[in-house]
């Protein structure tokens, strides 16, 4: 999955304004995505990919860039 598909996700999960979403872009302090706005997008990563994100990995992707980097590290779609 790269950065224009996670992006999408976030942008349609968030409702956050698209040129906001960066590689370098903070989930909460950038993004304004509180508790359960990162729940939601857990669960749409996690419907994209079509498997499980532990909850652990999940609460360490802060940034935009992190989260693309995790999908690509784990060889997800």
């Amino acid at each position: 999955m790269n950065f224009e598909d996670v992006k999408k996700i976030i942008v349609d999960t968030l409702g956050c304004d698209e040129d906001k979403v960066t590689e370098n872009a903070s989930l909460t302090e950038d993004l304004e995505a509180d508790s359960l706005d990162l729940v939601e997008l857990h669960m749409a990563l996690e419907d994209a990919i079509g498997t499980k994100i532990p909850d652990e990995v999940i609460a360490k992707l802060d940034t935009v860039g992190k989260v693309v980097a995790y999908l690509k590290e784990n060889k997800v779609a």
